[in-house]
């Protein structure tokens, strides 16, 4: 079987192409291009690279977030467009999921993190080895996930580019059992977006068009649309 990972949830873009159950190819990246640019073109390029045709696919996985807004509808799009003309079954998995899968080999608690600006951050937190949710992928203030972990009274080994934006304040609270993550496990790989939707059963082609990000909180507009429009109520 072979799988393309489509991988744009946040700033870092990841690509791979694996067949029965091996990396063919696949392109990991963290520049300043925006998805808009880059994406089509890295998936064109890694297809080729791995000598596939798009005919040849037999299912595509994409990180369906949380994540940045625009990054996360671009790769969805993307992943829905391809899917639907190629007539292929879209498998998604949460992009913290998929981040934490990096740091499989820890016994620890393993947070993944990614920054939602303005000292909140979405988050999930699972058992190193297993990959079983501890707390869900969330939205959240960075002091009430610090307080969440500190609850456990577990080592945590936390991983993600955007950990680095936090962690003084992470120490402060949980001391010696707050463990960063060797920067090479920070960036997020489509090969284990597509090791965890192999997992899954695969839905039927016609489910593509129902599906939808996991944005985990409303766009920004809209919460700020919200926000007026109960100004305006009496």
């Amino acid at each position: 079987m072979i799988w393309l990972g489509i991988e744009t949830a946040n700033g870092p873009l990841s690509i791979a192409v694996v067949k029965e159950g091996k990396v063919v190819a696949e392109v990991v990246q963290h520049i300043k291009l925006t998805h808009s640019v880059g994406a089509m073109p890295a998936i064109e390029e890694v297809m080729m690279r791995a000598g596939v045709t798009a005919v040849e696919i037999d299912a595509i996985a994409v990180s369906e977030g949380p994540g940045s807004y625009t990054g996360v509808r671009i790769g969805v799009t993307l992943a829905k467009t391809l899917a639907w003309s190629l007539q292929k079954p879209l498998v998604g998995v949460s992009s913290l999921k998929a981040l934490a899968a990096n740091a499989r080999v820890s016994n620890d608690v393993v947070c993944a993190l990614f920054d939602a600006r303005r000292q909140n951050i979405y988050a999930g937190v699972y058992e190193g080895l297993t990959q079983v949710p501890i707390i869900e992928d969330h939205h959240d203030h960075i002091d009430g996930l610090l307080t969440n972990l500190d609850a456990l009274k577990r080592p945590v080994l936390f991983v993600g580019a955007d950990v680095d934006l936090y962690f003084e304040k992470i120490q402060e609270v949980l001391g010696e059992r707050a463990i960063r993550a060797p920067f090479t496990l920070d960036l997020p790989r489509a090969s284990e977006l597509i090791a965890i939707a192999e997992k899954q059963e695969l839905p039927s082609v016609e489910a593509v068009h129902a599906f939808v990000p996991q944005y985990r909180r409303i766009a920004e507009a809209e919460a700020n649309w919200i926000k007026e429009h109960k100004k305006e109520q009496p």
